[in-house]
């Protein structure tokens, strides 16, 4: 699997998180917890997004 690809899967996994997060605050019984996890994946992800679009423009 190449870079770029990786780095699609890594934007479309960002993109469900993002959803899921949307659908989660929606509920009145949301789990607040839950949601802060969901969060950190998702700014993990896309920090990993920048690091490896960063190194591809540098190449």
């Amino acid at each position: 699997m190449s870079t770029t690809e990786y780095v699609a899967q890594l934007t479309e996994k960002h993109h469900k998180i993002e959803e899921k997060i949307h659908s989660e605050m929606l509920h009145p019984s949301s789990d607040h917890v839950h949601i802060t996890e969901l969060k950190r994946e998702k700014l993990r992800l896309k920090e990993k997004i920048e690091e490896l679009s960063s190194d591809l423009t540098s190449n």
